[in-house]
């Protein structure tokens, strides 16, 4: 298979122009200093923004994060936006492209214009344009900051909104600002896609409908003239990335044609990339799970519209790659995964062997500890008997400070008295229905009350959200000690937590992803979405938010969550399971022309009903089969992983929560 064409900026002239532009400005400053650290002698820098990307391909691994500043210097005010270094080792990306990217010292008085894009899914960005007319390539915030970037601009320069469009500000506009429109934002003319020369800087109209564009990954496809760009503009559902020039889109879009073509041909061919499709027995076909073949579209009923073929045909080719799902792990087997001392000496050995057949419920008590992180692999024995018992000390303390509030106290502690409430409302209706958590005045009740409650005093600043009691559950069921559920649900947080952050940014980041996803690998389903204003994915919001806890019985969402904590074939299966139970059903959500309301009646109504093993083995399948395009479709940081920078810190703080569900 050919390797796709990449784009790069390292090619635009243009580009190279502006950041050759860039970085003399500064030496033309007041001091007359420059370096390439952007520290110089009287400076200032007034707002500071860690993890700021920009994607010069479609591939995930080549993305280039790096910090973005703002520097003052006398009267004067700077951007810079430095990459990390030794950030990527991927040949693909040299050290002059990095050094090509940078921006070096951008004098602000010589900015034209900000856009500002805010997808309802996704990760905002802006697009400084120069008055040159020149773009710098889109800054992605996949941990927000736009708003306070603009308003420290606003305390040193003049900035105002566009009235034509809020989303763009224009800086330094002392020629009656509020009578511009979009048509004199400029942006790089299109690039000859046959010569790859570049041209000069011209006007580019925008239209002011931009604004109310969806968000749904459609990505431009090859070089088209500004009128059929404009049509189609006017035709489709747009990716955030149009608002830059044809050129741009192309160099930055995540998922290409060339990606869905690719994935297509993937599936077509048995063979491709050396995994052989298995032919689909018979017995494990269901009418529910798997739509109907053509020779039987006779049969329905004539409301329903005709549907799309699949690409990855499931009713033709098996998508199980690989081994097929095992017994679950023993005690026998689990002890060859140990040294003497109790180390795990092939910790990916294992969690494969996690992947494709869970773990005894008797032995969950040992292993989940390590799958969410609570233990490390190469710990001895002797070394988590002398964590727990630290731990246990640590817990113990934070919950004394809850309970040492005297009812006095309480009056006055509106939040403690809100969080209380909350918890004591939610932990009486979480699985009641298992003689685990039956019965009035049961003692597990009362510990899911304490756990929640001084966790809400470990993380001040989340505190507690409905749903967070459904994550608790399963693990105090397993563990069945006070502290040590405690601790892992702790560690279990640390992922998942940015779930419940106040912006709800973790979630927008995965709803996001999986949009991307399903337009990667299945576009009649997404265009289906398109038209029918299902775009948002709000149906999928559950599944996400408490991974998939409602939707199947308990014991198989103990063993689906070991699954997904195994973090393999992908950290973020999960996605792939939510992308494998709409495909399972796209027969019947094509067919019936569901929209948003009837699909998310449908989607609850598939709860208990949902085949775990087949839904896993089709995730497996399709994460195998998306490859580096599918992570390319998943924003660095999105839940479970775990968000740092270059420094170690964790990013997504966790924001405080005024308005708990």
């Amino acid at each position: 298979m050919q390797e796709p064409e990449l784009h790069d900026l390292s090619d635009d002239a243009d580009y190279a122009a502006s950041q050759q532009h860039g970085s003399a400005s500064m030496m033309r400053s007041d001091s007359g200093k420059h370096s390439s650290s952007s520290e110089h002698d009287g400076a200032e820098v007034v707002y500071l923004k860690d993890n700021v990307t920009i994607h010069p391909t479609q591939f995930a691994s080549e993305r280039i994060s790096g910090r973005l500043r703002l520097i003052k210097q006398g009267s004067s005010l700077f951007m810079t936006w430095i990459p990390y270094k030794g950030q990527n080792s991927n040949a693909r990306l040299t050290e002059r492209d990095r050094n090509l990217y940078t921006i070096r010292a951008v004098p602000l008085t010589e900015v034209r214009s900000i856009r500002r894009h805010t997808p309802a899914l996704g990760w905002q960005y802006i697009i400084v344009v120069l008055s040159t007319g020149l773009a710098f390539p889109p800054l992605y915030f996949y941990n927000g900051g736009v708003k306070e970037f603009l308003a420290t601009i606003k305390q040193h320069v003049l900035i105002v909104r566009s009235a034509d469009d809020a989303n763009v500000f224009l800086v330094n506009d002392f020629q009656n600002p509020l009578q511009r429109t979009l048509s004199s934002l400029e942006l790089p003319r299109a690039l000859s896609g046959a010569s790859g020369q570049s041209t000069s800087v011209s006007v580019g109209e925008t239209s002011s409908d931009e604004n109310q564009e969806r968000t749904s990954g459609d990505v431009y496809e090859g070089s088209i003239s500004s009128s059929q760009y404009n049509e189609r503009q006017r035709q489709r559902v747009h990716d955030p990335a149009r608002d830059l020039s044809i050129q741009v889109l192309e160099k930055f879009s995540l998922v290409t044609k060339f990606a869905r073509e690719t994935t297509s041909q993937l599936f077509r061919d048995n063979h491709s990339n050396g995994y052989g499709a298995i032919e689909r027995r018979s017995n494990n076909l269901s009418p529910i799970d798997y739509p109907q073949k053509a020779s039987n579209d006779s049969n329905k009923v004539p409301d329903k519209s005709p549907v799309p073929p699949d690409s990855l045909e499931f009713d033709k080719v098996s998508l199980v790659w690989g081994k097929p799902r095992q017994a679950p792990l023993g005690s026998d087997e689990w002890k060859t995964f140990l040294d003497y001392e109790g180390r795990i000496m092939d910790y990916e050995a294992l969690r494969k062997r996690i992947f494709y057949g869970g773990v005894e419920h008797e032995l969950r008590k040992e292993v989940w500890p390590f799958l969410l992180g609570y233990h490390a692999y190469d710990s001895t024995e002797a070394e988590r008997e002398y964590l727990r018992a630290v731990k246990k000390s640590e817990f113990e303390t934070i919950k004394k400070q809850w309970q040492s509030i005297s009812p006095e106290q309480a009056k006055r502690f509106t939040k403690f008295r809100e969080r209380k409430g909350l918890i004591e409302k939610d932990v009486v209706r979480t699985d009641r229905s298992l003689s685990f958590y039956d019965g009035d005045d049961n003692p597990n009740v009362n510990l899911l009350r304490d756990i929640l409650l001084t966790y809400s005093f470990y993380n001040f600043d989340l505190g507690y959200c409905q749903g967070m009691s459904d994550l608790l559950s399963p693990i105090l069921f397993v563990m069945e000690d006070e502290s040590d559920t405690f601790w892992c649900f702790v560690s279990l947080m640390e992922r998942l937590g940015p779930n419940f952050n106040r912006d709800q940014n973790g979630m927008h980041s995965q709803l996001f992803a999986i949009t991307k996803l399903v337009e990667l690998l299945d576009i009649p389903l997404h265009n289906h979405f398109t038209q029918h204003d299902c775009l948002n994915y709000f149906f999928c919001f559950r599944w996400v938010l408490i991974q998939f806890k409602r939707e199947f019985e308990f014991d198989k969402t103990m063993r689906l969550w070991e699954v997904l904590w195994a973090h393999y074939p992908s950290e973020h299966l999960h996605l792939y399971v939510c992308v494998a139970i709409l495909k399972r059903h796209r027969s019947k959500i094509i067919g019936e022309q569901m929209d948003f309301d009837t699909l998310l009646k449908f989607i609850n109504e598939l709860s208990g009903h949902i085949d775990l093993d087949a839904v896993v083995r089709d995730a497996e399948a399709l994460c195998i089969c998306a490859g580096e395009n599918g992570a390319a479709c998943i924003p660095p940081g999105t839940p479970p992983s775990l968000p740092v920078d270059d420094y170690g810190l964790l990013l997504y703080p966790q924001q405080e929560l005024d308005d708990v569900l």
